[in-house]
């Protein structure tokens, strides 16, 4: 959803409560746990955020207090928001003179021990999203060699008019997204 002007909690609250309910905006859901389908933009990013035990720890709490989108020029509406499945949140972001609040909800968790060892989620864009698609956001454990890695994996399209026509800065905004998070998560478990 376009805006002109930041909303108010309110209306940040009012958003999210009407499309708590509705269906996913894509028929694909889920899909980011295995193959990517057809007629998407597939975006895949990675960063090593350290090694070892207590940098995994830092980083599964950063992804709980949703950390990764801690980045001034967007933020999640409401950090305090569960990381469970059906969870709904909206993103807001700022960007050439225009507001977007965007609701997605979680799709599914990611909680897996064994060799490598992965915390995150996916969540799916909902009908007033800007965009239609999914993404996935976990931390992982290496055994092997020890080290710890954050990974996003989405697949998107626009949802939106306005974003068919302004479709090279939605993909700006996107890489945009992908390293600014990546940052965010670095400083988190650095700190």
């Amino acid at each position: 959803m376009f805006l002109l002007e930041q909303p108010s909690r309110e209306q940040t609250q009012n958003v999210i409560a009407a499309q708590r309910n509705l269906p996913f905006s894509y028929p694909d859901v889920g899909a980011s746990h295995g193959n990517m389908p057809a007629g998407y933009k597939v975006d895949h990013n990675c960063v090593r955020l350290g090694a070892g035990p207590a940098v995994f720890d830092r980083a599964v709490m950063a992804i709980r207090r949703w950390d990764m989108f801690d980045l001034g020029w967007m933020h999640l509406c409401w950090p305090e928001a569960p990381i469970t499945t059906g969870s709904t949140v909206a993103i807001l972001a700022a960007g050439f003179g225009l507001w977007t609040l965007n609701a997605c909800r979680i799709v599914y968790v990611v909680e897996e021990g064994g060799p490598v060892q992965r915390y995150g989620f996916a969540y799916g864009t909902l009908p007033e999203h800007v965009g239609r698609g999914e993404e996935r956001f976990t931390v992982e454990w290496r055994h092997d060699d020890d080290s710890v890695w954050y990974d996003i994996l989405a697949f998107s399209q626009p949802n939106h008019l306005l974003m068919q026509l302004g479709y090279p800065a939605m993909r700006m905004l996107q890489r945009r997204f992908a390293r600014d998070s990546k940052r965010a998560m670095q400083r988190a478990v650095t700190t």
